[in-house]
């Protein structure tokens, strides 16, 4: 077991953050007073609007089938690209990393 159950995001515009995950990633979200629920089909979590937002934190990953499709789709929505779709070596695919509209520091991963 001792496996993720749970992720908080910090999420000071709420709004924003659902807009975000559920337009970019397609996450079902369920706002319900100040605090947004969200599930990815594997993780569930939430946007947490009293969070405040930090540098250096835990980076979450999420699985993508194209880095440069998400990408563009990730700036579209009011992110920002950090670092470019880069190989990890010994065939373990590639990432890229981004901020969510919020500042929160995220990667995305693929295989290809």
């Amino acid at each position: 077991m001792n496996k993720f159950c749970h992720i908080e995001i910090p999420a000071p515009d709420l709004d924003k953050a659902v807009k975000f995950y559920t337009e970019v990633f397609g996450w079902e979200v369920e706002v319900m007073d100040r605090y947004a629920f969200f599930q990815d089909g594997l993780v569930g979590g939430g946007f947490d609007p009293d969070m405040k937002v930090c540098e250096g934190g835990p980076n979450l990953v999420i699985e993508c089938e194209d880095i440069p499709t998400k990408m563009a789709e990730i700036i579209a929505a009011g992110g920002k690209q950090t670092k470019p779709k880069t190989e990890i070596g010994g065939n373990m695919g590639f990432y890229a990393s981004f901020l969510d509209p919020n500042g929160n520091r995220l990667s995305i991963w693929s295989k290809e």
